[in-house]
């Protein structure tokens, strides 16, 4: 259990935590879960299950439950959909091979060598996918980091890092424009007060916690990303005890590099600036307006309005209702 490296990527609403987990991909040493690790259940709740939906939360378990339960309390929508009826997934026409009752055994087996607490629940949860995944392309016995990736996982840092206290969560913070109008691109998007208020919780919290816990958490910023990926991949290698390598500075599925669209994974679908500018162009003066106002003591905090195609938006007398 203490060889376990765990890596969580937090995020907002279309921050780009999928696009950071496919430039994560293709590393030598780095398992990374093939879609969105959704390790919450029904059984926590909290004063912030509101703000958060549960599949996106960090796990309890209630006591004199059997293995096959436990496996089944995860969430874990996106891949158990994937497994069960692939025709039901957007990610039916991605090459994974996985049979799920191999991977419930596998489950099973490494909980009967451990204690059934939530630490080991969770580690079985991503040891198990990995030795079930068939045609996972580097080989298994080289790989010594964990990663999953699940939006506002950030939330739950404290119990993470009881569980883990060696683990490292990287928190991503897009700008408010660029991220709200991708929003709007879904079937059922966030009003934009709502996106304006948890906008302003994810990134108050995870400062908090970064505060708190420095040599667990780091909080960045998506333009940095895109910006230069290899000085920010690098940064992050470090931050994470991985070696830098070259896969590290494109999106790759499965180590195969992606280059069109970064989907089906999530709703940001290209990591660059020009993506990203175009994004935040596409709101309304008047929606601009109401973003800058709602967030501006982050905004600043985070600097955006440094940011060339940031600064006029940042800059209210040039906002028009």
């Amino acid at each position: 259990m203490s060889n376990f490296n765990l890596i969580l990527i937090s995020a907002g609403f279309e921050h780009g935590g999928n696009v950071l987990q496919r430039h994560f991909d293709g590393h030598s040493k780095l398992f990374v879960y093939p879609f969105e690790s959704q390790l919450g259940n029904h059984d926590f709740k909290d004063f912030l299950s509101s703000v958060e939906r549960v599949q996106y939360r960090y796990p309890e378990f209630p006591e004199n439950r059997t293995l096959e339960e436990s496996y089944e309390m995860i969430i874990d929508e996106e891949l158990k959909t994937f497994l069960r009826k692939r025709t039901g997934s957007k990610f039916r026409e991605v090459n994974l091979e996985m049979n799920e009752q191999d991977r419930i055994e596998k489950f099973k087996t490494f909980l009967q060598n451990h204690d059934l607490t939530r630490k080991s629940i969770v580690q079985a949860f991503f040891v198990s996918t990995l030795d079930a995944w068939t045609n996972y392309y580097a080989e298994k016995k080289l790989l010594s980091h964990y990663l999953g990736y699940s939006p506002g996982i950030i939330l739950d840092a404290p119990r993470i890092i009881q569980d883990f206290p060696n683990c490292r969560i990287i928190h991503l913070v897009r700008n408010p424009f660029s991220a709200y109008s991708d929003t709007k691109r879904r079937p059922f998007p966030h009003s934009i007060n709502k996106y304006a208020i948890t906008w302003n919780i994810y990134h108050s919290v995870a400062q908090m916690y970064a505060n708190l816990y420095p040599s667990n958490i780091k909080v960045v910023r998506y333009e940095d990303l895109i910006a230069n990926k290899a000085n920010f991949m690098g940064e992050l290698s470090r931050f994470v005890n991985l070696e830098f390598e070259e896969s590290m500075i494109y999106p790759s599925w499965n180590g195969t590099q992606i280059s069109g669209d970064i989907s089906p994974w999530g709703t940001v679908l290209r990591s660059d600036i020009e993506y990203n500018s175009e994004a935040a162009q596409r709101l309304t003066p008047s929606e601009q307006q109401f973003i800058y106002k709602a967030t501006k003591p982050l905004l600043n905090h985070y600097e955006y309005e440094k940011i060339d195609y940031l600064s006029e938006i940042c800059d209210v007398d040039q906002v028009i209702f």
